[in-house]
């Protein structure tokens, strides 16, 4: 009787454990942010906010906008400690290094491309912004900056970064985000993309069609080729989408998340 009692008991520990456990297939995804060239992470920060509230766990990840295929290797150590399915989202140049962080990471379950770009092998983001009219990046850069090794970093003219970069933000806030903004090195704008993991995972694509940085008909081939199973694109939005239309880039963010 005592053995009959034990293996019972066992068996409901176990089946006890087992619905514990079962939920955890539902768990739902990390969500990795990349920002992009003249930003930083705090450009997420609606989108953030937005994706926590829904019970997501996010990480804003630092770009350091060296090299595309450093760079890459910096997102993916961290999406590499994530325990569990990632989304993997870049802003602008952002999305040249989510293409080559994913590629081959097991734990990625999608891309979201937000003004962002999603190269081919060979291509850069220099040829592809240039490759539709509409971009009027060029004329609002300031003076490049001289690197110690021979290169050049890029920022926007501080009294041309509202109307360049972030239109549709109120004035006073792009103000501080042109104080704050981050430089990108020559060399990541004209570094040829690898093998990018568009090709290999599902990918989502949201875009303002007032873009200045990348115009809107390049984003669209882009998200046409690479097949977007959802492609979103916001009437009258700025490059920093993200900042001035959170809930838009949030909701796109959790189709990718929710996606089978």
């Amino acid at each position: 009787m005592n053995a009959i009692k034990s293996i019972a008991l066992a068996l409901s520990i176990i089946g006890s454990a087992s619905a514990i456990a079962a939920p955890a297939a539902s768990v739902k995804p990390t969500v990795i942010l990349v920002h992009g060239a003249f930003a930083d992470s705090t450009s997420w920060n609606g989108v953030a906010a937005k994706l926590r509230a829904d019970g997501y766990n996010v990480i804003g990840a630092a770009n350091p906008l060296r090299s595309v295929k450093g760079d890459a290797a910096a997102v993916a150590t961290i999406v590499k400690s994530v325990k569990g399915p990632v989304v993997l989202v870049g802003h602008s140049y952002g999305g040249a290094v989510i293409s080559a962080a994913a590629y081959g990471q097991s734990n990625v379950k999608s891309l979201v491309y937000v003004a962002a770009f999603a190269p081919d092998q060979g291509e850069t983001a220099l040829e592809l912004s240039g490759r539709y009219p509409g971009g009027t990046l060029g004329p609002a850069l300031a003076e490049p900056v001289a690197l110690p090794d021979g290169g050049k970093d890029f920022y926007i003219q501080q009294d041309k970064f509202h109307q360049q970069f972030a239109a549709d933000v109120p004035k006073a806030q792009a103000e501080l985000m042109a104080v704050a903004q981050r430089p990108i090195a020559e060399a990541a704008l004209t570094e040829a993309a690898g093998a990018p993991a568009w090709k290999n995972l599902p990918s989502y694509f949201v875009y303002g069609t007032a873009d200045k940085n990348i115009p809107a008909a390049a984003l669209k081939f882009m998200a046409d080729r690479a097949q977007s199973r959802k492609t979103v694109a916001i009437p009258g939005a700025s490059h920093v989408v993200m900042t001035s239309h959170p809930a838009e880039v949030a909701k796109l963010i959790e189709t990718a998340a929710q996606a089978n």
